[in-house]
């Protein structure tokens, strides 16, 4: 899965998709455009797909679905929590809009990143 290109038709299916809410940021992410709130990104497009972020009580759920597997942006076995939503998906605007609504949802529920470091990695300097 490596180097996936996103096409640019993607892009506009996958912003349509998004809830319509302030909070969301959009960013670059992965050669695609993905989907942060509170500094968390829930959902974005990878290759001709979408990923989406769902709390672990959840992935199996979007993990059912036939195509679906979790996101491996490397190609080299290291999965995240992450989940690469079937690219028939792309065609099922309703579908994918209730996907990426979830994903939102969840992720309002996660403590909101600040920007900057992390702070794990800020501990690791001061030490």
């Amino acid at each position: 899965m490596a180097a996936a290109k996103t096409p640019p038709e993607l892009r506009p299916l996958f912003l349509a998709a998004l809830p319509k809410d302030a909070r969301i940021e959009r960013i670059a992410m992965f050669g695609g455009i993905a989907a942060k709130v509170n500094g968390n990104m829930f959902a974005g497009v990878f290759g001709k797909s979408a990923v989406i972020w769902l709390p672990a009580t959840e992935r199996e759920k979007a993990l059912a679905l036939d195509g679906a597997t979790p996101f491996d942006p490397m190609g080299d076995g290291r999965r995240s929590e992450k989940i690469m939503l079937p690219p028939a998906l792309m065609k099922k605007p309703v579908e994918l809009r209730r996907w990426l609504a979830r994903a939102f949802e969840a992720a309002l529920e996660l403590p909101t990143k600040t920007r900057g470091k992390s702070p794990r990695k800020a501990a690791k300097k001061r030490a």
